[in-house]
């Protein structure tokens, strides 16, 4: 811990691993857990930005539905999320067309993209506050040999139907954008407050009357006409079963060889002074992603610290999810927050925090519904960009579940490739992982050389 408060020149301020994420406390009104047997029109597994905006659609249509949460809503990927209310920008547009082909992949980006005004329509309509900025956000360059891979998968991405535009320097200066950031493309959307938002969904599922249950792991389930969900201490039943469950699904027994758990990271500085942020600019705080292959995200947050995510991941033997610290992410970002803001080097960070996200091979989501009767429906594979499109997706199989035939749903189905067994497995992730890591290394060599030749 002294080796990362080092890094960013805050020796005297002791870093703090956060268990619960930067963004989320346990509720004061903690629903009851499960005794005894209860009864719903649909059961949704996981209180996450899925999970719960299923259920409030659900209830919205005059459905009776309960919610079981292991821990407390928002406890898992959601309430540890950067906060990002990103469409298609945030993927590969050339590995989507070469797995599905170009017309099934331009479905995947209408996925995206219409995710964006959905979660800021239902903010508005739920009234929920989270410091929602529609900033727009940039995926931007450190380094010039980025700028051809960024423009090409920028013409491949409106090919597909998704709108951006190029932010060449001048303009990036303009705005105020940190100096570290040469270029970008630009989409629609901002960034938010995650643990404000799941919160809030929250409040008003409680509030809608659906019976959610905190404090409530699934230990199992029975497929059949209607289907039964034990619990440690009681039982539901319902004809109809949503997984909302992301990267912890593989516990299940379900699609654990479809997905794999990937744990992320993310460091909060100090709140900035005035007069940091003066000398930092970055006036309209836009949301920056780079195009890394394990990206960095960097935000201000609406309490005046700076939030940096991801930049090394991690993976555990078998898709586990220890909520344990990773010095070693932390570490990396602590190093990318003294590079990129060399006038911040006195900044310090205030915790750190780990979750878990899911992801597949061909990091499409995975989405679908199984079982004899086809009556329990999953969502899962966001591969890290889960705020938008998990949102979304409530609202697909809540029209799905109503006897509607959402077009976009259908077009989104898939043969997902299948996981190998382990050890392979572990070995295959974590052979990806070091070339990324390495690639990435390469790429920030090049920016401190190009840096010191600018002067």
């Amino acid at each position: 811990m002294n080796a990362l408060n080092k890094a960013t020149g805050g020796d005297s301020v002791p870093l703090r691993f956060r268990t619960l994420g930067g963004w989320i406390e346990r509720p004061g009104d903690l629903q009851p857990e499960l005794k005894g047997h209860a009864r719903a029109d649909v059961i949704v597994v996981g209180a996450g930005f899925a999970g719960l905006s299923t259920a409030l659609e659900l209830r919205a249509r005059g459905a009776e539905v309960i919610v079981l949460e292991q821990e407390f809503a928002g406890f898992g990927a959601s309430g540890r999320n950067a906060g990002y209310l990103l469409g298609s920008m945030g993927v590969e547009c050339d590995m989507f067309v070469s797995r599905v082909g170009a017309e099934q992949a331009a479905q995947f980006v209408r996925f995206y993209d219409e995710a964006v005004p959905y979660v800021e329509g239902r903010l508005k309509t739920l009234g929920i506050d989270c410091d929602y900025n529609p900033s727009g956000v940039l995926r931007a360059g450190v380094h010039p040999s980025q700028e051809k891979r960024l423009r090409e998968n920028m013409a491949l991405g409106r090919k597909l139907g998704a709108m951006s535009r190029f932010v060449d320097g001048d303009e990036m200066r303009a705005r105020g954008i940190p100096p570290a950031f040469l270029f970008a493309s630009e989409q629609c959307g901002g960034t938010l407050n995650p643990g404000k938002y799941v919160s809030g969904l929250r409040r008003e599922a409680i509030k809608a009357g659906v019976k959610l249950f905190e404090r409530t792991p699934l230990l199992s389930f029975s497929e059949g006409p209607v289907i039964t969900c034990k619990t440690a201490h009681g039982s539901a039943t319902a004809p109809v079963m949503v997984l909302a469950t992301n990267a912890y699904t593989p516990q299940l027994g379900v699609l654990h060889n479809k997905v794999a758990a990937i744990r992320v990271s993310a460091i909060e500085t100090q709140p900035l002074s005035t007069e940091q942020l003066a000398a930092l600019g970055w006036q309209g705080r836009e949301g920056i992603i780079t195009p890394h292959y394990t990206m960095e995200s960097h935000r201000l947050t609406a309490h005046g610290t700076m939030v940096l995510t991801v930049k090394k991941l991690g993976y555990a033997y078998g898709s586990k999810t220890p909520n344990i610290p990773d010095q070693g992410a932390y570490k990396a970002l602590a190093h990318v927050l003294r590079e990129r803001y060399p006038a911040l080097q006195g900044l310090g960070i205030q915790h750190c925090w780990s979750g878990y996200v899911s992801g597949a091979y061909d990091f499409l989501p995975v989405i679908g519904v199984m079982g004899a009767k086809q009556n329990i429906y999953y969502t899962t594979g966001c591969s890290g960009h889960g705020l938008g499109t998990q949102s979304l997706v409530g609202s697909l199989f809540a029209a799905q579940i109503n006897g509607e035939a959402p077009e976009l749903l259908a077009a989104l189905q898939h043969k997902t490739p299948s996981l190998l067994p382990e050890p392979l497995q572990w070995c295959v992730v974590q052979s990806a992982f070091a070339a990324a890591t390495l690639l990435d290394a390469w790429t920030d060599r090049k920016v401190r050389k190009y840096q010191a030749e600018k002067g």
